[in-house]
């Protein structure tokens, strides 16, 4: 197989959150090809599960502009947090529940074409309320709700819940049921795409 040589690199642009880098790659047959890669630190999203219901967080998302039902999720942006610690923050900060019992549902490349963004998607079981951190900018307006496995799947398969996450997320964690939770990863199994995040804490 061809070796995709890196021949140059440089950043052409530094955001609050993500890069743009602009690579030269040797490709097959002598060529060579520019690709724009922007460089994400990762995410974590979490399907809290309560009595057949699944916890969705609603929120603006200026992009799409518009409204949005998602997963609670947020981004590895804290120095030497895991991932785990990381999603058990967002759960509370978001949505305001903790939950006892954790396991890896599913690790993702959101977009491999254009971006290194991974996100890892945990399942919370055994869910209880603790206070809400509220946060700024559009949390503000963030609000959150339970909704039955079931319509949530129904809505991802309607193309009403849109959010790639959410997406993945309630159609793996309606298959974790039919399952019965069997076969599922532990909260701190390894994480090819982010090895120095798996950790448990």
């Amino acid at each position: 197989m061809h070796d995709y040589e890196l021949l140059s690199s440089e950043t052409v642009y530094q955001g609050r959150v993500i890069a743009v880098r602009r690579d030269v790659v040797a490709m097959p047959g002598g060529s060579t090809a520019q690709r724009d890669v922007v460089e994400h630190p990762g995410a974590v999203a979490v399907v809290a599960l309560r009595d057949g219901q699944v916890l969705l967080v609603n929120q603006y998302r200026h992009p799409v502009g518009r409204r949005l039902d998602e997963l609670p999720a947020g981004l590895l942006d804290v120095e030497g947090e895991p991932a785990l610690v990381a999603a058990q923050r967002e759960l509370a900060e978001e949505a305001g529940y903790q939950a006892q019992t954790w396991h890896v549902l599913v690790d993702a490349l959101t977009s491999p074409g254009m971006t290194d963004e991974a996100i890892r998607v945990y399942l919370a079981r055994d869910v209880s309320a603790c206070e809400r951190d509220v946060q700024e900018h559009e949390e503000l307006e963030m609000t959150a709700h339970w909704l039955p496995l079931a319509q949530a799947v129904q809505a991802a398969l309607a193309g009403t819940l849109e959010n790639a996450t959410a997406v993945m997320g309630v159609l793996a964690a309606q298959e974790a049921v039919r399952r019965g939770f069997s076969g599922l990863r532990p909260p701190d199994a390894p994480w090819i795409a982010r090895p120095e995040a798996a950790g448990a804490g």
